[in-house]
Protein backbone atom coordinates (compact mmCIF):
# COMPACT_ATOMS: atom_id res chain seq x y z
CA UNK A 1 0.00 0.00 0.00
CA UNK A 2 1.01 3.53 -0.69
CA UNK A 3 0.10 6.70 0.28
CA UNK A 4 -0.48 10.36 -1.47
CA UNK A 5 2.57 11.06 -1.60
CA UNK A 6 3.99 7.74 -2.89
CA UNK A 7 5.85 6.80 0.47
CA UNK A 8 5.25 2.79 1.19
CA UNK A 9 3.12 2.39 4.15
CA UNK A 10 3.56 -1.41 4.44
CA UNK A 11 6.91 -1.10 4.44
CA UNK A 12 6.80 1.50 7.32
CA UNK A 13 4.31 -0.57 8.91
CA UNK A 14 6.92 -3.22 8.76
CA UNK A 15 9.69 -1.50 10.46
CA UNK A 16 11.31 -3.67 13.59
CA UNK A 17 9.30 -3.59 16.61
CA UNK A 18 9.65 -1.39 19.43
CA UNK A 19 12.17 -2.52 22.64
CA UNK A 20 10.06 -2.18 25.18
CA UNK A 21 12.15 -1.98 28.38
CA UNK A 22 15.46 -0.27 28.34
CA UNK A 23 16.13 -0.83 32.00
CA UNK A 24 18.48 -3.32 32.74
CA UNK A 25 21.81 -1.94 33.91
CA UNK A 26 23.56 -4.39 31.81
CA UNK A 27 22.40 -3.87 28.33
CA UNK A 28 24.46 -3.04 25.41
CA UNK A 29 24.18 0.51 24.80
CA UNK A 30 22.78 1.41 21.76
CA UNK A 31 24.89 3.16 19.03
CA UNK A 32 23.18 6.29 18.64
CA UNK A 33 22.67 6.20 14.46
CA UNK A 34 19.98 8.89 14.51
CA UNK A 35 22.22 12.01 13.41
CA UNK A 36 25.03 9.73 12.55
CA UNK A 37 26.62 10.18 15.42
CA UNK A 38 28.84 7.77 17.57
CA UNK A 39 27.86 8.71 21.15
CA UNK A 40 25.76 5.87 23.00
CA UNK A 41 22.43 5.72 24.74
CA UNK A 42 22.91 5.71 28.86
CA UNK A 43 21.03 9.03 30.45
CA UNK A 44 17.92 6.66 32.18
CA UNK A 45 14.67 8.60 32.58
CA UNK A 46 15.87 9.54 36.26
CA UNK A 47 19.23 11.22 34.91
CA UNK A 48 16.98 13.15 32.58
CA UNK A 49 14.18 13.93 35.09
CA UNK A 50 17.01 15.80 36.95
CA UNK A 51 19.22 17.21 34.75
CA UNK A 52 15.75 18.80 33.53
CA UNK A 53 15.30 20.17 37.05
CA UNK A 54 18.53 21.47 37.57
CA UNK A 55 20.85 22.24 34.69
CA UNK A 56 22.14 25.02 33.85
CA UNK A 57 20.85 26.86 37.56
CA UNK A 58 24.16 28.38 39.08
CA UNK A 59 24.84 32.00 39.80
CA UNK A 60 22.44 33.68 38.09
CA UNK A 61 19.30 31.96 40.46
CA UNK A 62 21.45 32.50 43.32
CA UNK A 63 23.62 36.04 43.21
CA UNK A 64 22.56 37.24 39.65
CA UNK A 65 19.12 38.26 41.04
CA UNK A 66 20.55 41.03 43.49
CA UNK A 67 21.70 43.31 40.86
CA UNK A 68 18.61 42.56 39.38
CA UNK A 69 16.66 43.45 41.82
CA UNK A 70 18.54 46.29 43.09
CA UNK A 71 17.84 48.18 39.80
CA UNK A 72 14.11 46.43 39.10
CA UNK A 73 12.55 46.44 42.52
CA UNK A 74 10.15 43.95 43.58
CA UNK A 75 7.41 44.17 41.12
CA UNK A 76 10.00 44.55 38.22
CA UNK A 77 11.77 41.52 39.16
CA UNK A 78 8.95 39.37 39.90
CA UNK A 79 7.25 40.14 36.31
CA UNK A 80 10.80 40.03 34.63
CA UNK A 81 10.87 36.31 35.57
CA UNK A 82 7.32 35.76 34.58
CA UNK A 83 7.93 37.10 31.02
CA UNK A 84 10.88 35.90 30.57
CA UNK A 85 9.89 32.13 31.93
CA UNK A 86 6.98 32.30 29.71
CA UNK A 87 8.94 32.71 26.95
CA UNK A 88 11.03 30.24 28.15
CA UNK A 89 8.08 27.36 28.31
CA UNK A 90 6.55 28.05 24.79
CA UNK A 91 10.64 27.42 23.80
CA UNK A 92 10.92 24.19 25.78
CA UNK A 93 7.18 22.82 24.64
CA UNK A 94 8.53 23.23 20.74
CA UNK A 95 11.89 21.87 21.14
CA UNK A 96 10.58 19.02 23.43
CA UNK A 97 7.82 17.72 20.40
CA UNK A 98 10.87 18.09 18.16
CA UNK A 99 13.50 16.02 19.79
CA UNK A 100 10.93 13.31 20.80
CA UNK A 101 10.19 12.76 17.05
CA UNK A 102 14.08 13.42 16.10
CA UNK A 103 16.19 12.49 18.66
CA UNK A 104 19.23 13.21 16.86
CA UNK A 105 23.03 13.79 17.76
CA UNK A 106 23.35 17.06 18.39
CA UNK A 107 19.52 18.26 17.72
CA UNK A 108 19.28 22.16 17.74
CA UNK A 109 21.90 22.85 14.94
CA UNK A 110 20.54 19.62 13.15
CA UNK A 111 17.17 20.82 13.16
CA UNK A 112 18.05 23.91 12.00
CA UNK A 113 19.81 22.19 8.82
CA UNK A 114 17.09 20.13 8.24
CA UNK A 115 14.30 22.71 8.69
CA UNK A 116 15.42 25.82 7.72
CA UNK A 117 18.72 25.35 5.89
CA UNK A 118 22.35 23.96 6.29
CA UNK A 119 24.04 27.88 6.91
CA UNK A 120 21.51 28.45 9.38
CA UNK A 121 22.38 25.09 11.33
CA UNK A 122 26.14 26.06 11.07
CA UNK A 123 25.71 29.38 12.73
CA UNK A 124 23.35 27.57 15.22
CA UNK A 125 26.08 25.50 16.21
CA UNK A 126 28.69 28.15 16.25
CA UNK A 127 26.65 30.48 17.98
CA UNK A 128 25.10 28.12 21.01
CA UNK A 129 28.62 26.50 21.40
CA UNK A 130 30.01 29.23 22.18
CA UNK A 131 27.51 30.46 24.32
CA UNK A 132 28.12 27.47 26.14
CA UNK A 133 31.65 27.08 26.21
CA UNK A 134 32.00 30.57 27.18
CA UNK A 135 29.38 30.06 29.97
CA UNK A 136 32.04 27.39 31.33
CA UNK A 137 34.47 30.15 31.61
CA UNK A 138 31.93 32.48 33.79
CA UNK A 139 31.24 29.68 36.11
CA UNK A 140 34.59 28.79 36.41
CA UNK A 141 35.08 32.88 37.22
CA UNK A 142 31.98 32.90 39.77
CA UNK A 143 33.75 29.98 41.82
CA UNK A 144 36.75 31.81 42.42
CA UNK A 145 34.99 34.80 43.63
CA UNK A 146 32.86 32.17 46.06
CA UNK A 147 35.65 30.84 47.24
CA UNK A 148 36.72 34.78 47.92
CA UNK A 149 34.07 34.68 50.69
CA UNK A 150 36.21 32.61 53.34
CA UNK A 151 39.54 33.15 51.97
CA UNK A 152 41.96 34.80 49.87
CA UNK A 153 43.38 31.89 48.11
CA UNK A 154 44.55 33.10 44.81
CA UNK A 155 42.18 32.59 41.97
CA UNK A 156 43.83 30.88 39.72
CA UNK A 157 44.21 27.93 42.37
CA UNK A 158 40.57 27.68 42.16
CA UNK A 159 39.75 28.26 38.59
CA UNK A 160 42.35 25.92 37.61
CA UNK A 161 40.81 23.23 39.72
CA UNK A 162 37.28 23.67 38.78
CA UNK A 163 38.63 23.24 34.64
CA UNK A 164 40.49 20.09 35.80
CA UNK A 165 36.95 18.73 37.32
CA UNK A 166 34.96 19.60 34.55
CA UNK A 167 37.84 17.99 32.10
CA UNK A 168 37.50 14.88 33.89
CA UNK A 169 33.65 14.35 34.35
CA UNK A 170 33.03 14.86 31.01
CA UNK A 171 35.64 12.84 29.64
CA UNK A 172 33.92 9.57 31.27
CA UNK A 173 31.01 7.80 30.47
CA UNK A 174 27.54 10.02 29.92
CA UNK A 175 25.96 7.81 32.69
CA UNK A 176 28.75 8.87 34.67
CA UNK A 177 27.87 12.61 33.63
CA UNK A 178 24.13 12.05 34.67
CA UNK A 179 24.82 10.54 37.73
CA UNK A 180 27.34 13.62 38.59
CA UNK A 181 24.06 15.90 37.47
CA UNK A 182 21.72 13.95 39.84
CA UNK A 183 24.07 14.46 42.79
CA UNK A 184 24.77 18.68 42.09
CA UNK A 185 21.52 18.94 41.29
CA UNK A 186 19.83 17.27 44.52
CA UNK A 187 22.22 19.68 46.83
CA UNK A 188 20.68 22.63 44.50
CA UNK A 189 17.20 21.41 45.67
CA UNK A 190 17.85 21.20 48.87
CA UNK A 191 19.65 24.61 49.09
CA UNK A 192 16.37 26.19 47.58
CA UNK A 193 14.30 24.36 49.71
CA UNK A 194 16.27 25.41 52.58
CA UNK A 195 16.31 29.17 51.41
CA UNK A 196 12.58 29.27 50.92
CA UNK A 197 11.63 27.67 54.33
CA UNK A 198 14.34 29.93 55.73
CA UNK A 199 12.58 33.14 53.51
CA UNK A 200 9.22 32.23 55.21
CA UNK A 201 10.57 32.18 58.88
CA UNK A 202 12.08 35.43 58.33
CA UNK A 203 9.37 37.14 56.75
CA UNK A 204 7.03 35.69 59.60
CA UNK A 205 9.39 37.79 62.01
CA UNK A 206 10.71 34.16 63.22
CA UNK A 207 14.57 35.28 62.85
CA UNK A 208 17.05 36.37 65.79
CA UNK A 209 15.46 39.91 65.49
CA UNK A 210 11.95 38.76 65.70
CA UNK A 211 11.37 41.39 63.24
CA UNK A 212 8.06 40.40 61.13
CA UNK A 213 8.65 41.76 57.69
CA UNK A 214 5.43 40.78 55.49
CA UNK A 215 5.40 43.25 52.26
CA UNK A 216 7.22 46.00 53.99
CA UNK A 217 9.39 46.84 50.99
CA UNK A 218 6.35 46.09 48.50
CA UNK A 219 5.17 49.32 50.26
CA UNK A 220 8.83 51.30 50.91
CA UNK A 221 10.36 52.05 48.62
CA UNK A 222 8.00 50.54 47.07
CA UNK A 223 6.80 47.57 44.73
CA UNK A 224 9.00 49.78 41.80
CA UNK A 225 12.21 51.49 41.89
CA UNK A 226 13.69 54.61 39.55
CA UNK A 227 16.18 52.98 37.41
CA UNK A 228 19.63 54.83 36.97
CA UNK A 229 18.28 58.50 38.58
CA UNK A 230 14.93 58.78 35.97
CA UNK A 231 11.98 58.86 37.70
CA UNK A 232 8.24 57.95 37.04
CA UNK A 233 6.79 55.11 35.26
CA UNK A 234 9.71 55.63 32.42
CA UNK A 235 12.11 54.74 35.61
CA UNK A 236 10.22 51.95 36.42
CA UNK A 237 9.44 50.29 33.04
CA UNK A 238 13.05 51.04 32.55
CA UNK A 239 14.04 48.96 35.74
CA UNK A 240 11.97 46.26 34.40
CA UNK A 241 14.16 45.83 31.63
CA UNK A 242 17.28 45.99 33.14
CA UNK A 243 16.37 42.50 35.06
CA UNK A 244 15.86 40.87 31.38
CA UNK A 245 19.53 40.37 31.15
CA UNK A 246 19.79 38.27 34.38
CA UNK A 247 16.53 36.76 34.46
CA UNK A 248 17.91 35.51 31.07
CA UNK A 249 21.14 34.37 32.39
CA UNK A 250 19.05 32.59 35.04
CA UNK A 251 17.04 30.72 32.12
CA UNK A 252 19.60 29.96 29.82
CA UNK A 253 20.39 26.46 30.12
CA UNK A 254 16.88 24.83 30.78
CA UNK A 255 16.70 23.80 27.13
CA UNK A 256 19.86 21.73 27.51
CA UNK A 257 18.10 18.87 28.69
CA UNK A 258 16.37 18.37 25.29
CA UNK A 259 19.62 17.38 24.11
CA UNK A 260 19.75 14.43 26.31
CA UNK A 261 17.56 12.57 23.34
CA UNK A 262 20.22 11.48 21.65
CA UNK A 263 21.74 10.34 24.34
CA UNK A 264 18.65 8.48 26.42
CA UNK A 265 17.77 5.74 26.66
CA UNK A 266 14.31 6.06 26.31
CA UNK A 267 13.62 9.88 25.04
CA UNK A 268 10.05 9.38 23.55
CA UNK A 269 8.92 9.30 27.23
CA UNK A 270 11.70 11.15 28.99
CA UNK A 271 11.55 14.25 26.98
CA UNK A 272 8.16 14.85 27.15
CA UNK A 273 8.15 14.57 31.04
CA UNK A 274 11.17 16.81 31.60
CA UNK A 275 9.60 19.52 29.02
CA UNK A 276 6.07 19.11 31.54
CA UNK A 277 8.40 19.91 34.44
CA UNK A 278 9.99 22.88 33.11
CA UNK A 279 6.58 24.46 34.34
CA UNK A 280 7.78 23.39 37.72
CA UNK A 281 10.79 24.56 37.95
CA UNK A 282 9.79 27.82 36.22
CA UNK A 283 7.37 28.31 38.74
CA UNK A 284 9.10 26.58 41.91
CA UNK A 285 12.61 28.46 41.51
CA UNK A 286 12.49 31.39 39.47
CA UNK A 287 8.77 32.77 40.29
CA UNK A 288 8.91 31.87 43.63
CA UNK A 289 12.35 32.76 44.24
CA UNK A 290 11.97 36.49 42.41
CA UNK A 291 8.37 36.70 44.96
CA UNK A 292 10.44 35.74 47.97
CA UNK A 293 13.63 38.36 47.44
CA UNK A 294 11.24 40.83 47.24
CA UNK A 295 10.30 40.14 50.53
CA UNK A 296 13.03 39.51 52.80
CA UNK A 297 15.56 41.87 51.21
CA UNK A 298 15.40 46.00 50.70
CA UNK A 299 16.18 46.69 47.40
CA UNK A 300 18.56 49.95 48.59
CA UNK A 301 20.98 47.89 50.44
CA UNK A 302 24.53 48.54 49.18
CA UNK A 303 25.65 44.46 48.63
CA UNK A 304 23.67 43.87 45.85
CA UNK A 305 25.78 46.03 43.76
CA UNK A 306 28.85 45.62 45.49
CA UNK A 307 29.92 43.86 42.77
CA UNK A 308 31.80 41.17 45.05
CA UNK A 309 30.00 38.60 43.09
CA UNK A 310 30.31 35.74 46.30
CA UNK A 311 27.79 35.19 48.67
CA UNK A 312 27.79 38.36 50.07
CA UNK A 313 26.15 40.24 47.17
CA UNK A 314 23.61 37.55 47.07
CA UNK A 315 19.96 38.28 48.30
CA UNK A 316 19.22 35.50 50.24
CA UNK A 317 22.29 36.06 52.23
CA UNK A 318 22.27 39.19 53.05
CA UNK A 319 18.64 38.68 54.29
CA UNK A 320 19.75 36.32 56.42
CA UNK A 321 22.36 38.34 57.48
CA UNK A 322 20.52 40.79 58.17
CA UNK A 323 17.87 38.86 60.18
CA UNK A 324 21.23 38.16 62.53
CA UNK A 325 20.80 34.13 61.48
CA UNK A 326 24.93 32.83 61.98
CA UNK A 327 26.70 29.86 59.76
CA UNK A 328 24.05 29.92 57.36
CA UNK A 329 25.93 32.32 55.25
CA UNK A 330 29.06 30.27 54.61
CA UNK A 331 26.87 26.91 54.06
CA UNK A 332 24.35 28.71 51.08
CA UNK A 333 27.85 29.60 49.82
CA UNK A 334 29.09 26.53 49.67
CA UNK A 335 26.23 25.15 47.88
CA UNK A 336 25.46 27.97 45.14
CA UNK A 337 29.68 26.84 44.73
CA UNK A 338 28.77 23.42 43.84
CA UNK A 339 26.03 25.08 41.54
CA UNK A 340 28.68 27.16 39.68
CA UNK A 341 30.85 24.22 39.23
CA UNK A 342 28.08 21.98 38.22
CA UNK A 343 26.72 24.71 35.98
CA UNK A 344 30.31 24.44 34.33
CA UNK A 345 29.89 21.05 33.82
CA UNK A 346 26.89 20.71 32.20
CA UNK A 347 27.92 23.26 29.67
CA UNK A 348 31.15 21.76 28.86
CA UNK A 349 28.77 18.93 28.07
CA UNK A 350 26.04 20.94 25.83
CA UNK A 351 29.44 23.14 24.03
CA UNK A 352 30.95 19.37 23.19
CA UNK A 353 28.10 18.19 21.59
CA UNK A 354 27.38 21.20 19.17
CA UNK A 355 30.79 20.33 18.01
CA UNK A 356 29.87 16.76 17.69
CA UNK A 357 26.76 18.14 15.70
CA UNK A 358 29.00 20.02 13.10
CA UNK A 359 30.74 16.86 12.56
CA UNK A 360 27.37 14.97 12.29
CA UNK A 361 26.54 17.64 9.51
CA UNK A 362 29.67 17.49 7.79
CA UNK A 363 30.48 21.05 8.87
CA UNK A 364 33.85 20.17 10.63
CA UNK A 365 36.49 17.87 10.22
CA UNK A 366 35.27 14.08 11.07
CA UNK A 367 38.37 13.96 13.34
CA UNK A 368 35.75 15.79 16.16
CA UNK A 369 33.68 13.16 16.49
CA UNK A 370 35.98 10.64 17.19
CA UNK A 371 35.14 8.86 20.77
CA UNK A 372 36.04 6.26 23.30
CA UNK A 373 34.84 3.06 23.70
CA UNK A 374 32.00 4.35 26.01
CA UNK A 375 30.92 6.79 23.48
CA UNK A 376 32.32 9.59 24.86
CA UNK A 377 33.38 12.56 22.19
CA UNK A 378 36.28 13.10 23.58
CA UNK A 379 38.02 15.21 20.99
CA UNK A 380 35.11 17.47 21.34
CA UNK A 381 35.09 17.55 24.74
CA UNK A 382 38.57 18.77 25.01
CA UNK A 383 38.04 21.44 22.45
CA UNK A 384 34.87 22.61 24.13
CA UNK A 385 37.15 23.00 27.31
CA UNK A 386 39.82 24.52 25.91
CA UNK A 387 37.47 27.68 25.66
CA UNK A 388 36.94 27.49 29.86
CA UNK A 389 40.58 29.37 30.63
CA UNK A 390 39.28 32.43 29.42
CA UNK A 391 38.07 32.49 32.94
CA UNK A 392 41.66 33.32 33.63
CA UNK A 393 40.88 36.80 32.12
CA UNK A 394 39.14 37.30 36.11
CA UNK A 395 42.79 37.52 36.81
CA UNK A 396 43.31 40.65 35.08
CA UNK A 397 42.78 44.66 36.09
CA UNK A 398 39.10 43.96 36.61
CA UNK A 399 39.15 41.30 38.43
CA UNK A 400 36.71 38.16 38.48
CA UNK A 401 33.60 40.07 39.25
CA UNK A 402 33.72 42.31 35.74
CA UNK A 403 34.70 39.07 33.75
CA UNK A 404 32.33 37.06 35.16
CA UNK A 405 30.27 40.26 34.00
CA UNK A 406 31.02 40.60 30.42
CA UNK A 407 30.95 36.90 29.94
CA UNK A 408 27.43 36.35 31.52
CA UNK A 409 26.42 39.40 28.90
CA UNK A 410 27.70 37.12 25.99
CA UNK A 411 26.39 33.89 26.77
CA UNK A 412 22.89 35.17 27.72
CA UNK A 413 22.58 36.51 24.07
CA UNK A 414 23.65 33.54 21.90
CA UNK A 415 21.47 32.00 24.26
CA UNK A 416 18.34 33.84 23.29
CA UNK A 417 19.25 33.66 19.56
CA UNK A 418 19.19 30.14 20.10
CA UNK A 419 15.84 30.14 21.72
CA UNK A 420 14.47 32.42 18.67
CA UNK A 421 16.15 29.96 15.67
CA UNK A 422 14.56 26.90 17.19
CA UNK A 423 11.17 28.41 17.49
CA UNK A 424 11.28 29.05 13.82
CA UNK A 425 12.27 25.80 13.49
CA UNK A 426 9.79 24.37 14.91
CA UNK A 427 7.11 26.33 12.84
CA UNK A 428 9.29 25.38 9.52
CA UNK A 429 8.17 22.00 10.68
CA UNK A 430 4.51 22.87 11.72
CA UNK A 431 4.06 24.60 8.04
CA UNK A 432 5.65 21.01 7.16
CA UNK A 433 3.04 18.50 8.16
CA UNK A 434 0.70 21.33 7.62
CA UNK A 435 1.37 20.92 3.76
CA UNK A 436 1.43 17.35 4.23
CA UNK A 437 -1.90 17.12 6.00
CA UNK A 438 -0.46 14.73 8.58
CA UNK A 439 -2.55 14.47 11.25
CA UNK A 440 -0.59 16.04 14.77
CA UNK A 441 -2.50 14.07 17.33
CA UNK A 442 -0.55 10.34 15.49
CA UNK A 443 2.45 12.05 16.76
CA UNK A 444 4.17 10.65 19.71
CA UNK A 445 3.90 13.76 22.04
CA UNK A 446 2.72 17.03 20.47
CA UNK A 447 3.31 20.79 22.41
CA UNK A 448 0.06 22.23 23.53
CA UNK A 449 -1.25 25.47 21.29
CA UNK A 450 0.83 25.09 18.33
CA UNK A 451 1.88 27.37 16.20
CA UNK A 452 1.13 29.92 18.38
CA UNK A 453 3.11 28.69 21.42
CA UNK A 454 6.28 28.76 19.26
CA UNK A 455 5.68 32.02 17.96
CA UNK A 456 5.41 33.50 21.33
CA UNK A 457 8.91 31.97 22.08
CA UNK A 458 10.15 33.23 19.23
CA UNK A 459 9.15 36.95 19.17
CA UNK A 460 9.69 37.01 22.70
CA UNK A 461 13.52 35.73 22.38
CA UNK A 462 14.34 38.43 19.74
CA UNK A 463 12.70 41.29 21.78
CA UNK A 464 15.02 40.39 25.15
CA UNK A 465 17.84 40.15 22.77
CA UNK A 466 17.21 43.52 20.74
CA UNK A 467 16.62 45.13 24.71
CA UNK A 468 19.67 43.43 26.05
CA UNK A 469 22.10 46.31 26.42
CA UNK A 470 19.65 49.28 26.43
CA UNK A 471 21.62 50.95 29.01
CA UNK A 472 24.31 52.32 27.26
CA UNK A 473 21.95 54.29 25.06
CA UNK A 474 20.91 56.19 27.88
CA UNK A 475 22.55 59.60 28.63
CA UNK A 476 25.80 59.16 29.79
CA UNK A 477 25.45 55.56 30.02
CA UNK A 478 27.78 54.48 26.94
CA UNK A 479 30.40 51.66 27.89
CA UNK A 480 31.64 50.26 24.60
CA UNK A 481 32.65 47.04 26.30
CA UNK A 482 29.35 46.68 27.74
CA UNK A 483 27.56 47.25 24.02
CA UNK A 484 29.99 44.95 22.49
CA UNK A 485 29.28 42.18 25.17
CA UNK A 486 25.99 42.75 24.65
CA UNK A 487 25.27 42.78 21.10
CA UNK A 488 28.62 41.06 19.42
CA UNK A 489 26.50 37.69 19.53
CA UNK A 490 24.06 39.21 17.17
CA UNK A 491 26.80 39.26 14.11
CA UNK A 492 28.81 35.87 14.97
CA UNK A 493 24.88 34.84 14.35
CA UNK A 494 24.50 36.48 10.99
CA UNK A 495 28.29 36.24 9.58
CA UNK A 496 28.63 32.68 9.43
CA UNK A 497 25.08 32.30 7.62
CA UNK A 498 26.15 35.12 5.30
CA UNK A 499 29.54 33.78 4.42
CA UNK A 500 28.10 30.08 4.08
CA UNK A 501 25.36 31.15 1.53
CA UNK A 502 28.27 33.23 -0.31
CA UNK A 503 30.55 29.85 0.09
CA UNK A 504 28.29 26.82 -1.27
CA UNK A 505 25.33 29.61 -3.25
CA UNK A 506 22.65 27.36 -1.89
CA UNK A 507 19.22 28.76 -1.27
CA UNK A 508 16.78 28.28 1.63
CA UNK A 509 14.66 25.35 0.84
CA UNK A 510 10.94 25.26 0.16
CA UNK A 511 8.73 23.44 2.09
CA UNK A 512 7.83 20.72 -0.53
CA UNK A 513 11.67 19.74 -0.95
CA UNK A 514 11.68 18.65 2.53
CA UNK A 515 9.12 15.76 1.11
CA UNK A 516 11.56 13.06 -0.67
CA UNK A 517 11.71 9.16 0.37
CA UNK A 518 15.17 9.60 2.24
CA UNK A 519 15.45 7.93 5.73
CA UNK A 520 17.28 8.07 9.00
CA UNK A 521 18.38 4.61 10.06
CA UNK A 522 17.96 5.18 13.92
CA UNK A 523 14.28 6.51 13.13
CA UNK A 524 13.44 3.83 10.69
CA UNK A 525 13.86 1.20 13.31
CA UNK A 526 11.15 3.12 15.39
CA UNK A 527 13.12 1.70 18.14
CA UNK A 528 11.88 3.47 21.00
CA UNK A 529 8.29 4.16 19.74
CA UNK A 530 5.31 2.84 20.93
CA UNK A 531 3.61 0.82 18.03
CA UNK A 532 0.45 2.90 17.79
CA UNK A 533 2.11 6.09 17.56
CA UNK A 534 5.04 5.24 15.39
CA UNK A 535 3.87 5.03 11.73
CA UNK A 536 3.17 8.93 11.06
CA UNK A 537 6.07 10.12 13.14
CA UNK A 538 8.38 7.86 10.63
CA UNK A 539 6.40 9.01 7.41
CA UNK A 540 7.50 12.90 8.70
CA UNK A 541 10.96 11.72 9.24
CA UNK A 542 10.98 10.12 5.64
CA UNK A 543 10.43 13.53 4.15
CA UNK A 544 12.97 14.98 5.92
CA UNK A 545 16.72 15.18 4.56
CA UNK A 546 19.26 13.00 6.07
CA UNK A 547 21.57 10.05 4.88
CA UNK A 548 19.98 8.94 1.50
CA UNK A 549 18.02 5.67 1.71
CA UNK A 550 15.29 3.85 -0.58
CA UNK A 551 12.96 2.07 0.66
CA UNK A 552 12.61 -1.85 -0.73
CA UNK A 553 9.92 -4.05 1.20
CA UNK A 554 10.44 -4.33 4.20
CA UNK A 555 14.51 -3.41 4.48
CA UNK A 556 15.44 -0.59 4.40
CA UNK A 557 18.55 0.23 2.14
CA UNK A 558 21.22 2.13 0.84
CA UNK A 559 21.43 3.88 -2.27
Amino acid sequence: MTSNKGLDVDAIQAAPPVVQNHDTDDEKPVLNTGGHGPTQRRLKDYHITWIGLCSGIGTGLFIGTGSAYASAGPAGLLLAYIVVGAVLWCVMQSISELATLFPTAGSFPHWATRFIDPSVGFSLAISYGYCYTIAIASECSAAAVLVSYWTDLTPAVVITISLVLILWINLMSVRFFGETEVVTGGIKVLCFLGLVIVAIVITAGGGPNHKSIGFKYWNNPGAWVDYNGITGSTGHFLGFLSAFVNASFSFVGVETVVITAAESVNPHKAIPKAANRVTYRIGFFYVLGALLIGLIVDPRNADLVSGSGNAKSSPWVIAIQTAGIKVLPSIVNACILVSAWSAGNSYCWVGSRMILAMTTDRQLPQFFARTTSKGVPYVAVITAWLFGPLAYLSLGSGGAAQAFSWLLNLSTVAGLIAWGTLCFCYIRFYRAMKVQGIDRNTLPWKAPWQPYTAWFGGIGSIVITLVAGFPVFLKGNWNTADFVASYVGIPIFIVPIIAWKLYHRTKVRSLIQYFSSIVNTDFAACRFYEPTKSTCGLVVYLMMPSQPMTLSGSMFKHY
